[in-house]
């Protein structure tokens, strides 16, 4: 469904926005990187220094005795429509396309289709969703990963999640609002994210979280779905540290 929800959501923003799509793509897309590079550095300058005092040498080897993964029973392949970099695209090509040509029935169509992955959203995922992040746990608990895991990373979690607050920080002066509250806010999506690992896979929820933030129906349509793809700002945080 994530490249779906992709298509849906930011094709319509896109065609929603009107002439100005076009600037805000660029605009959204340089701080997307520009942010997720700040993010990198940010997180190996603060490893450099505290890291090397909080994990003891030989730690990190002791996960590789983990237990054995549990196998399913049976799989049922549900290969997605496409990948999420095509979504993305037609769904910039489809997007700009309605806001300069200003076509009507294909925006109805467009309209639709967000309507339909909302209901897929609202009905579907989300109530499936803390299933399945318990689903991954458990695997993790009877493989034996999980004492490993929160034993040699929960100093390191504490670190990147102190960055976290920081970057909140930022974000709450730029918009001059509790970044606290910001924060507090979004810890729904935050930790649905820490169980799927997957930023697209949580769409739904920072769409939904990002709503009570104040922030519009058409610029967290746009925002939300485009950004899950290219600011990889809390990813970059995680992998470099």
């Amino acid at each position: 469904a994530i490249p779906l929800i992709i298509l849906a959501l930011v094709a319509e923003a896109i065609g929603s926005i009107g002439h100005s799509a076009g600037k805000m793509l660029l605009l959204t897309v340089a701080i997307a990187y520009g942010s997720t590079v700040f993010s990198g550095y940010l997180a190996y300058f603060t490893g450099d220094a505290i890291f090397p005092h909080l994990i003891e040498p030989g730690k990190v080897e002791q996960l590789q005795s983990a237990g054995e993964a549990l196998t399913p029973y049976f799989t049922v392949e549900m290969p997605p429509v496409m990948g999420v970099m095509t979504a993305l695209v037609l769904a910039f090509i489809l997007g700009l396309g309605i806001a300069h040509l200003e076509s009507k029935a294909l925006k109805h169509v467009i309209v639709d289709l967000k309507d339909i992955i909302s209901g897929v959203i609202e009905k579907v995922i989300i109530p499936l969703l803390p299933l399945y992040i318990f689903g991954i746990f458990l695997e993790m608990a009877s493989s034996g990963k999980v004492a490993g895991v929160l034993v040699v990373f929960i100093k390191i979690i504490g670190v990147i999640f102190a960055l976290h607050i920081l970057l909140f920080t930022i974000a709450g002066v730029i918009t001059k609002k509790n970044p606290l509250r910001l924060l507090g806010n979004m810890l729904p999506a935050y930790f649905t994210a820490l169980g799927t690992a997957s930023s697209a896979a949580t769409i739904p929820v920072t769409l939904a979280q990002a709503k009570k933030n104040g922030t519009s129906d058409g610029v967290a349509s746009f925002v939300i779905p485009l950004c899950a793809t290219i600011h990889l700002s809390g990813s970059t945080l995680k992998i470099v540290s």
